[in-house]
């Protein structure tokens, strides 16, 4: 009877995850489901925004919903055959985090990453100017910050650290196309259709947001690399359980 049970369970809501690595029901280490997608997750290490590791990240890992990976991995198939592969940056971000970021928007003398990410902007008003906010999408696990690159392109050295905005080959080595700017550049430039970026970066930025688009996420304007996946499993809840590595096979 009890076996019975159990295949009726399945049968009505589907496998359950085999694989969740200590995570919250629902979630996913993103290597488990698509190890081909490069990782370089910022707010792990110090060369972010705020120029230091961010509270609850204590490892360097892409941790999202199980849909939201498996749509990413979608994304990751479908680029392929254009010979193009995608980098994430940030994933399922601890509430904890996006107070540490609100803490330090409201410290005036802590600017020491001003000249790399926010050259133009003034700090104080990075929240009003929708950068950063006290609740953020992240915090539900079903929106990723992401790049593009080539298949087989070296990681980004991070060298000649200029402005966020200055062209390709003179800000920071992402190990990227050309998408107009820096990831996590907090400028103008960096909305999705700004004009004042080439035409390849466009082209870019297009390419990517058409891929992510067809596989059920959706942009934000003002950040090109942001994207929400549509029909997100938990839309109303906030998660701060610490992002951690997937455990050694």
């Amino acid at each position: 009877m009890r076996r019975l049970v159990l295949v009726l369970l399945i049968a009505l809501n589907g496998p359950a995850l085999a694989d969740t690595d200590g995570l919250p029901a629902g979630f996913v280490h993103l290597s488990a489901v698509d190890p081909g997608i490069r990782q370089d997750i910022r707010y792990a290490g110090s060369f972010n925004f705020i120029g230091r590791p961010v509270a609850g990240y204590r490892a360097a890992e892409c941790i999202l919903t199980d849909k939201a990976a498996r749509a990413l991995s979608a994304v990751q198939r479908d680029l392929a055959g254009r010979g193009l592969m995608l980098v994430v940056w940030d994933c399922y971000r601890p509430a904890r985090a996006v107070q540490d970021f609100m803490a330090w928007s409201r410290d005036a003398a802590d600017d020491r990453m001003r000249a790399v990410f926010y050259p133009e902007v003034d700090k104080r008003t990075l929240s009003l100017d929708g950068y950063i906010s006290s609740r953020s999408t992240h915090s539900r696990g079903s929106t990723v910050d992401v790049g593009l690159a080539r298949i087989g392109a070296a990681p980004g050295a991070r060298g000649g650290q200029g402005a966020c905005t200055a062209p390709a080959g003179q800000r920071v080595d992402e190990g990227t196309l050309d998408l107009g700017t820096a990831f996590d550049c907090f400028d103008p430039r960096s909305g999705l259709a700004d004009p004042r970026i080439g035409s390849a970066a466009r082209d870019n930025r297009l390419t990517l947001h058409q891929a992510m688009t067809r596989h059920g996420f959706r942009g934000y304007p003002k950040e090109w690399w942001h994207f929400q996946l549509r029909s997100e499993p938990f839309p109303g809840q906030v998660f701060d359980f610490p992002v951690v590595s997937r455990p050694n096979r």
